[in-house]
């Protein structure tokens, strides 16, 4: 059961639990891919979820343990009558028993490995430690009378401290019988070596403006321009909520109203941008808003190789980018700043510098490089 005094690891802030989501949108192939291997009756009992974060894999991997616990695979020879024919789709009725105890956590074939809360400090755990794989070690030994197939989601598998990814190793490589592990990935590069190639890859793609607006909506979240929102997530759901939540589109056209400024930079939308950055209680809007510079800065040197990207993100924003970012001269000039102020951000975080004077100095930087790029020959 969940402990709701207790917030949850594996869940984004003002969208609903992966458990409790129905459907994936956007991730055709990677669904077809399972259903496949699942058909074969050979399936692999590994499966590593990849992709940027909230793009569905959470979602997907629920939607999978759904399906195998519901269903049997099928075996390599047909019965009396022939094999039935293979499932279209990972489906499952949100009434089913099984669903309704997965909801609750209380299906006893299924386990969940994910950052647990620690009672002495009163917050989750960083990591996720060795004594939770050693759980999941004990319920498999537990459940193995039960017969039938087991599953297991790891979320996230990049969360695991050295000791825990050595003993989930262990399981992967001399897995339990009929047990299915689902190991949801942000940073696959982070996972040790031996744990991607005990596992078959589901790679999800980031969402386009249509399936954003319908797992939105799913989300219970209403998207006002899905365009703008696909592009600024980079097709991520659960970023896209963060956008929406703290009105993030709003943020970044003011920015890129300002930037139309340069190099005869408004001071006054300078400051008015930089004190709605220091605003008390506005930490998170501090934090998205540094977001929206390097995503901005990134577009900027884009730009100038590729042409201003369309769907616009902001009214103005094409020849805003157009102007500012010509050519490949122009794009170099961007990416350096763009990781000039990247570290700039990162540091002044660190040292708790002013908002608002981190804010001004980022724009005065942008300023200069304007200048330079738009000077006369």
């Amino acid at each position: 059961m969940t402990d709701d005094a207790h917030p949850e690891a594996d869940r984004v802030e003002g969208a609903p639990h992966p458990r409790d989501t129905e459907e994936v949108f956007g991730q055709e192939a990677a669904e077809a891919a399972f259903l496949s291997a699942f058909a074969s009756g050979r399936m692999h009992h590994g499966w590593l979820l990849t992709g940027a974060r909230g793009v569905g894999k959470a979602t997907l991997a629920w939607r999978i343990a759904r399906f195998l616990l519901t269903n049997e695979q099928p075996g390599d020879q047909g019965g009396l009558f022939g094999a039935p024919p293979p499932p279209e789709s990972l489906d499952v009725a949100p009434d089913h028993p099984v669903a309704r105890r997965l909801a609750a956590l209380s299906e006893p074939r299924f386990f969940l490995l994910r950052r647990a809360w620690d009672d002495d400090r009163k917050r989750l755990k960083t990591q996720i430690t060795v004594d939770e794989v050693r759980r999941l070690k004990s319920f498999f030994q537990l459940s193995a009378a039960d017969g039938g197939q087991r599953v297991a989601i790891v979320d996230a598998a990049d969360e695991m401290n050295v000791s825990a990814a050595n003993a989930l190793l262990k399981l992967l490589e001399e897995p339990p019988a009929g047990v299915t592990f689902l190991l949801v990935s942000h940073q696959p590069a982070r996972l040790l070596p031996t744990i991607r190639s005990r596992c078959r890859e589901l790679r999800l793609a980031p969402l386009g403006p249509a399936d954003m607006e319908a797992a939105l909506s799913q989300a219970g979240t209403e998207a006002v321009d899905p365009a703008a929102l696909a592009a600024l997530s980079g097709g991520s759901v659960g970023e896209a909520i963060r956008l929406v939540n703290l009105d993030g589109l709003q943020l970044y056209a003011r920015l890129v109203d300002l930037a139309a400024s340069l190099p005869r930079l408004d001071r006054q939308k300078m400051l008015a941008l930089a004190e709605a950055a220091a605003a008390r209680g506005a930490e998170e809007r501090f934090d998205l808003l540094l977001t929206l510079f390097d995503l901005f800065l990134a577009r900027l040197a884009r730009a100038g190789v590729q042409g201003a990207p369309s769907p616009e993100a902001a009214a103005g924003e094409a020849e805003t980018l157009a102007r500012l970012s010509p050519d490949a001269f122009a794009a170099r000039a961007w990416a350096d700043l763009a990781q000039t102020l990247g570290a700039r951000a990162r540091q002044g975080k660190a040292v708790n510098l002013d908002p608002a004077a981190l804010v001004i100095d980022m724009v005065l930087k942008m300023d200069e490089t304007a200048a330079r790029i738009t000077a006369p020959a």
